[in-house]
């Protein structure tokens, strides 16, 4: 557990490193070392997780490393003290599977690693065997559900099962984990996602940035704002919004689709779909937001459209913490984050009737109930989804392989009590 996280300096100190030396492993007296390993540094929730918690472990007096193919991010972990080994880690490939294993064993004996945790299935192969090779604690976080259409494919998937302590994003992957691969409670952990709370603050956003945005997107002056944030993938729903802003009918709306085209050619298939339905002056496609904060400040309204379950959803919880009202697929993780009627909606995924009436119920709040939602959307946040919460939920699954509790005497026969 951790008393204090300050992950931008503040002191952060771990509850057993007070009560006990780090010295509880022969010959050596130092930090304890955690290396977690992911295919690259780009963007996405995976990638800010793993920056954060290496940045809360350096915070807290421990060693952090990752290793990854490298990317944009590698800054974020060079400003929190976290070192980066680059290695090509989003590969499929067994044979550069098998050499990514053997470079991770020397990092691992180089960088004295007590634990050594995957965020992903490539690299977590690599990481399992180098583990295993030099005999260091294996931790695993399951980001999602994963599809198994044979056995091959659920072989795949398998090793996020193998960790000493398997993490879950939400109960719903929880129980994917569970259910699917065989995971006891003895070992499955569930951390929810965290949010930044000081960075996603609708009373730290400027007037002056929002008149930015709404300017470089030319949104119109009186028109409400909704915004579906997320990669231009067709699960995400992006057609599904436009079929709903369709039957929605009204023309004093502007739809945002922010979010980087994940496969060539979809990014067309929406604009056709846009044009269809005459809506081609009320939808922007912005592929590279840089200020996202400001992004969901700007929005009356935030969506999440998604076809398959997510297996958190965390542009949902982003938008809640900004005080936004929220409308969201009625399944996966969606259905632990927002509260029906109280901090959003819920509908069913692929019911675009229900969607464009639920946008309609959310754009004709009345002031105050919209700062009502907003107090109960930002509360719900800050008492269950903090960045800081999900830290030392991390930190505690470390303590626990590195520091186990100390077992009870076991006696064969009863003690004897003095007459």
């Amino acid at each position: 557990m951790l008393v204090g996280i300050g992950i931008e300096g503040a002191e952060v100190t771990s509850r057993k490193m007070r009560e006990a030396t780090i010295d509880q492993r022969p010959q050596e007296s130092r930090p304890p070392a955690v290396l977690q390993v992911i295919p690259g540094l780009v963007s996405g929730g995976v990638e800010r997780g793993t920056v954060e918690v290496g940045a809360a472990l350096v915070a807290a007096g421990w060693k952090a490393c990752v290793a990854s193919s490298g990317g944009p991010l590698e800054r974020d972990l060079a400003r929190a003290g976290v070192v980066h080994i680059n290695l090509p880690l989003a590969s499929k490939n067994p044979l550069t599977i098998r050499r990514n294993a053997a470079a991770l064993v020397d990092v691992i004996r180089r960088n004295k690693i007590d634990i050594v945790h995957a965020r992903s299935r490539a690299p977590a192969w690599s990481a399992w065997r180098a583990a295993k090779k030099t005999r260091r604690r294996f931790v695993t976080t399951f980001h999602n559900v994963y599809g198994d259409s044979g056995r091959l494919k659920h072989w795949y998937n398998s090793v996020m099962a193998r960790g000493d302590r398997v993490i879950a994003i939400s109960d719903f992957v929880a129980a994917h984990a569970a259910n699917d691969y065989g995971v006891g409670g003895d070992r499955l952990r569930t951390i929810p996602r965290g949010v930044d709370t000081k960075l996603f603050d609708p009373y730290r956003v400027t007037g002056q940035r929002v008149a930015d945005l709404a300017a470089a997107w030319r949104i119109p002056d009186g028109f409400a704002v909704i915004m579906l944030p997320g990669r231009l993938t067709r699960w995400k729903g992006g057609l599904d919004l436009i079929e709903a802003i369709a039957k929605l009918g009204r023309h004093d709306v502007c739809c945002v689709l922010v979010g980087a085209e994940q496969r060539s050619g979809f990014r067309r298939e929406l604009e056709n779909a846009i044009v269809k339905h005459d809506l081609i002056g009320q939808f922007r496609i912005i592929e590279d937001c840089r200020d996202i904060v400001a992004a969901y400040a700007l929005s009356d309204v935030v969506v999440s459209a998604s076809t398959d379950p997510e297996g958190f959803g965390r542009t949902i919880v982003e938008a809640q913490a900004m005080g936004r009202p929220v409308i969201a697929t009625d399944h996966g993780g969606a259905r632990e984050t927002v509260i029906p009627g109280s901090t959003g909606w819920l509908v069913p995924p692929g019911d675009t009737t229900a969607m464009a009436a639920a946008i309609e119920h959310a754009l004709r709040l009345e002031p105050e109930a919209r700062d009502a939602l907003a107090r109960r959307a930002r509360g719900h946040i800050a008492q269950n989804f903090t960045r800081e919460a999900m830290c030392g939920r991390y930190i505690d699954v470390y303590e626990e392989l590195l520091f186990p509790e100390p077992r009870a005497e076991v006696f064969a026969e009863p003690l004897a009590i003095p007459a």
